[in-house]
């Protein structure tokens, strides 16, 4: 009989609140889910289609080994104990340095990555690559010296901002906001505020803008920095909020005293008197900021997120109501890690430190491939596919075969598990108790722990049972009592008390707690999953039960376990925390309490960003003469969660958007299908001719190029994406700039 559950997506970092509709262990209807305080009933198309990604004909079901005859079936137990034994091995003559984790959850499963990480520094190794290297930690490097901790990024106060500016986001398409669409067109629809979108394309946001900047693609420094010039220059800045919070004004101040806003301003390609009006709001109106891929992915990437958050500092719009704010959350995405504590390690062949306790997939090719003796020699995947969602694909394939051990852990055969030595098979998110730690509200924090709500077929397992299996058979787990285990069964406060007696005699426990939990207090529970997020509770620091207690919780030791019981009793979601936003400014932690807007390594950056220099720079070769923007958000791509392409109905979706004159001067009509070529690689691609595209500018989205059924569908956009084209800093790419040809096919 069918039945309707609550649920969440985990299609984008949003997890809108989903009800599925379950009849014979399939998802038959789905719907928004009122009952979800986050969401409210709001949820895209991607989110209603969210049966395609669970029943597909690329699931796996078993544990596999490739052998001279393809892939074979190999038990959990063999598969776990030969990857354990090779890891060994690899480990005892590699070092530590030559294994990686490549991992964290991706939009909708965060809880495998305590588990990940933890083997991986049971092996004595920090590599740990992750997607958020991948696009947000140039700007997350920039927010630890400028807030004190690599993990403040302050959000947009869409509720009460009177004027919204939006940087390289489209957010109608992207949403990256909880109910986008909504906020976007109340703001757009409400004569008292401003909607500015800046942005090279007329995107589907830039629709609606009251104010649109069309800027040439890769300017966005260039008019940050004009733009801060104007408002100092003009003394529109907010003196007050700076005498109050802000330290190192009086060191920047030079780089842009004297700096030629109207010559910038020109590069840009945009209108000096309209640029300098938006100034003047800045400096009268009380607005928020939203950036996204657009700037984090191109040119100057961290200074561009540098410059940004100097932008709203000096005109006093962070951590004030209306502005930016930081949110309040459970557990932050990652970890403070400063390259300057000579314990932060970097990579061996391309010199890059962690960021966030993570490494950029772009240089991961070349750390497999550089025949060092400390190069990477094995990869532990885990719900990620860098062989179609990482750049230079190409690059990636061939690292890949040169691997001494490569494991992926997902749930369908992807291109990366079909080039790996083991694959084995995880848990769908709606087989598992599962939740994510996006923290995108404010002042409430929001938690939803998804419940498995489908049998499994076959014998996939939750990824952090995986990963405890090989920490067990590597020897990480230290020995506990039988006694934890049978305690476990009963009281979870009396198992809480045994617990924290066992770990103040076993120093080992703290750091192996995921893997102590998954074999005690998961065995009463069902989940590891669902036993680290009872052992986070417990764990969780004061600022976090502060905010509890904000929000209706009971102080006291038991509060960690009234907040488990209260998600466990709320399948739609609740608000578990609220902060203060009177105190939000207290979330600073720099050493002077205040937002240090001097950044000393970024200064000869931003001093080689000036007209002359980037008119050369943005000077583009025959051979290559357009720019490519390597993604495009909108309805019918999610990354490469969904592979089969009958969740788009069967519709060509990936097309290349191409301006008419462009299209014109190459012989190109509507529809023709082209080739694309790149530095890096060549894809052949159906046109779409359009004027929302500036002239000059070309646009391929991302998530296609997926092999389905033995068939490929769409144009795999990271083809074009050569991993050497990188920020300077993070080692992100810079897919939102690379040059490239567009010719007629045949």
């Amino acid at each position: 009989m069918a039945s309707w559950q609550k649920s969440a997506c985990i299609c984008c970092a949003q997890n809108c609140g989903l009800e599925l509709e379950i009849e014979g262990n399939r998802i038959v209807k789905v719907r928004a889910d009122k009952d979800n305080p986050r969401s409210q009933g709001y949820v895209c198309r991607k989110g209603l289609k969210i049966a395609h990604y669970q029943h597909n004909s690329s699931r796996l079901i078993h544990p596999l080994k490739r052998t001279s005859n393809g892939f074979q079936r190999i038990s959990w137990d063999d598969g776990l104990d030969e990857i354990a034994t090779t890891l060994r091995r690899i480990v005892d003559t590699g070092g530590p340095r030559s294994v990686a984790y490549m991992g964290g959850g991706g939009q909708g499963c965060h809880f495998e990555a305590a588990f990940g990480v933890r083997l991986l520094r049971g092996l004595g190794s920090r590599y740990h690559y992750s997607a958020l290297a991948q696009e947000l930690t140039g700007m997350f490097w920039a927010h630890g010296r400028m807030f004190g901790r690599q993990y403040l990024a302050p959000i947009p106060d869409e509720h009460q901002t009177d004027m919204l500016i939006s940087v390289g986001w489209n957010g109608w398409m992207s949403h990256q906001m909880p109910q986008a669409r909504r906020h976007l067109k109340r703001i757009s629809d409400d004569p008292e505020k401003l909607l500015v979108v800046i942005d090279p394309r007329k995107s589907e946001t830039a629709q609606k803008a009251d104010i649109h900047l069309a800027l040439r693609p890769g300017t966005d420094a260039l008019l940050f920095k004009a733009m801060i010039s104007i408002i100092l220059n003009e003394r529109w800045q907010d003196a007050d909020y700076i005498s109050r919070h802000v330290s190192g004004l009086a060191q920047i101040s030079p780089w842009f005293k004297d700096f030629d806003a109207k010559a910038a301003i020109k590069v840009c390609e945009l209108d000096y008197a309209q640029v300098r009006e938006l100034c003047r709001l800045c400096g009268t109106r009380k607005w928020s900021l939203h950036t996204d891929l657009g700037i984090l992915m191109n040119r100057h990437s961290t200074v561009v997120s540098y410059l940004a958050a100097v932008l709203m500092t000096i005109c006093g719009r962070v951590g004030v109501q209306g502005g930016n704010l930081f949110p309040g959350y459970l557990m932050p995405l990652g970890a403070h890690s400063d390259e300057r504590d000579k314990r932060t390690w970097r990579t061996a062949e391309t010199d890059f430190f962690e960021i966030m306790g993570t490494f950029p997939p772009n240089v991961m090719p070349e750390e497999i491939l550089s025949g060092r003796e400390d190069r990477l020699r094995a990869v532990i995947v885990s719900g990620a596919n860098p062989l179609r969602s990482y750049a230079d694909t190409s690059a990636y394939e061939e690292a890949f075969r040169k691997l001494d051990l490569s494991v992926t852990i997902d749930v369908v055969m992807s291109e990366t598990a079909a080039l790996s030595q083991y694959v084995l098979p995880a848990r769908s998110a709606y087989e598992k108790w599962d939740g994510t730690f996006f923290a995108w509200t404010h002042p409430e924090v929001f938690f939803q722990m998804r419940r498995p709500l489908l049998a499994p077929e076959g014998e996939p397992r939750e990824e952090s049972e995986i990963f405890t299996g090989l920490a067990e058979r590597l020897g990480l787990i230290p020995p506990y009592p039988e006694s934890l285990t049978q305690a476990a069964l009963g009281d979870r406060l009396q198992f809480g008390l045994q617990l924290m007696q066992y770990a103040a005699s076993e120093p080992r426990a703290a750091a192996t707690l995921p893997f102590i939990l998954a074999r005690t207090l998961a065995t009463a529970l069902g989940s590891p999953n669902l036993a680290a997020l009872w052992g986070l509770l417990q764990t969780a620091p004061k600022s976090f039960r502060e905010m509890a207690v904000n929000a209706g919780f009971n102080p006291g030791l038991t509060i960690g376990e009234e907040i488990f019981q209260a998600i466990l009793d709320h399948p739609e979601g609740l608000w578990i925390g609220k902060s203060d936003p009177e105190k939000n400014l207290e979330s600073v932690r720099t050493e002077d309490g205040k937002i240090n807007v001097f950044v000393p390594e970024l200064a000869d950056w931003i001093d080689e960003i000036d007209a002359p220099r980037e008119k050369q720079a943005l000077s583009l070769s025959a051979e290559y003469p357009l720019v490519l923007t390597a993604g495009r958000h909108f309805d019918h791509n999610a990354n490469t969660i969904m592979r089969d392409p009958a969740w788009n109905d069967h519709k060509e979706a990936c097309t290349l958007l191409i301006h008419p004159s462009d299209a014109a001067a190459a012989g190109i009509k509507d529809g023709q299908r082209v080739s694309v070529t790149t530095e890096a690689g060549r894809v052949e691609i159906p046109t779409e001719v359009t004027d929302t595209c500036s002239a000059g500018h070309v646009v391929i989205p991302h998530g296609f190029g997926l092999e389905y059924e033995g068939k490929t569908h769409g144009a795999n956009v990271n083809r074009l994406a050569k991993n050497t084209n990188r920020d300077r800093l993070a080692a992100t790419p810079l897919h939102r700039f690379i040059p490239c040809r567009v010719e007629p096919c045949g």
